[in-house]
């Protein structure tokens, strides 16, 4: 009886050990889940530069502006994984959308198998509920990729899916810790450019007194038209008067431009915590 019952043990533990390494190997087979390093991922090299940049526009634009996060990975196979399953890690890898809105939408292309989806955060699965996003592939991306046009179909797809997201009710989005600093670099450059430019020739022609004067009501209306703020427009005017008054003859102008130059800020893309639960479609091209 021992020995049975020591063999049925010893089977039993067996089969446990041939469960876990059966499922090491399917771990290891899995395709990995990469980085969340730009809004869109072309792991096919398809896509040129210049296409990469366009589509990466528009996606950090819309964001700027809507607060939804889109993203999409263009990869040569999800096997063995069927693209939900692959789709699902990434979207809880990724995190795109913000915390607790959930307004993530990610876009997955898998050329080799001829296979593609649109997965859904909870917070748009009204605005694109599952038969909405089956639509879309069957009828506006999955006609490019048939065509081998990749870049007109996650263009054209995302720009759908764009229209669609502007119509739901969505929290504004935040403002960027920057954007105000950047706002007054700008107002500071605009304001030196009046001094330099307006201002020689308005003391030349009215005299230095009112000439700075003038100097400084135009840069004062510059501001109010640029910043809308009226405090904005005060400060400059009488900044762009001093300036003026104190440069000389030919007008002031302290130092140089720094460096640096226009567009987004230093690092990466990364999610804002958006949350996924399986909402959206998958369909195909070709013979899929």
């Amino acid at each position: 009886m021992r020995s049975r019952s020591g063999l049925r043990a010893l089977i039993r533990l067996f089969g446990i050990l041939a469960l876990v390494f059966a499922s090491a190997a399917g771990a290891a087979d899995e395709i990995a889940v990469p980085p969340l390093k730009a809004r869109i991922t072309d792991l096919t090299g398809t896509l040129d530069s210049g296409q990469l940049a366009s589509i990466e526009a528009e996606l950090r634009a819309f964001e700027q502006r809507k607060g939804s996060q889109i993203a999409v990975l263009m990869l040569p196979s999800t096997q063995p994984e069927t693209i939900e399953q692959y789709s699902l890690r990434v979207a809880e890898r990724w995190k795109i959308g913000r915390a607790k809105v959930d307004d993530g939408l990610i876009l997955i292309i898998a050329k080799n198998d001829q296979r593609l989806r649109i997965e859904v955060g909870y917070g748009l699965e009204g605005a694109i509920p599952d038969v909405v996003a089956k639509r879309i592939i069957r009828e506006v991306i999955a006609p490019h990729l048939l065509a081998n046009d990749f870049y007109g179909g996650i263009r054209e797809g995302a720009q759908t899916l764009m229209k669609l997201i502007e119509g739901e009710k969505l929290p504004a989005p935040a403002r960027a810790q920057g954007s105000t600093s950047d706002d007054y670099q700008s107002l500071f450059v605009i304001l030196l450019i009046v001094v330099v430019v307006a201002g020689g020739v308005l003391k030349a022609v009215f005299g230095r007194l009112l000439g700075a004067a003038a100097t400084g009501a135009a840069a004062g209306f510059v501001a109010w038209a640029i910043a809308g703020a009226l405090g904005a427009a005060v400060i400059a005017g009488v900044v762009a008067f001093l300036i003026a008054l104190l440069g000389g003859g030919r007008g002031y102008y302290p130092g140089g431009f720094g460096g640096g130059g226009l567009g987004g800020g230093g690092g990466g893309f990364g999610g804002g915590g958006g949350g996924f639960g399986g909402g959206g479609a998958s369909g195909g091209w070709g013979n899929n």
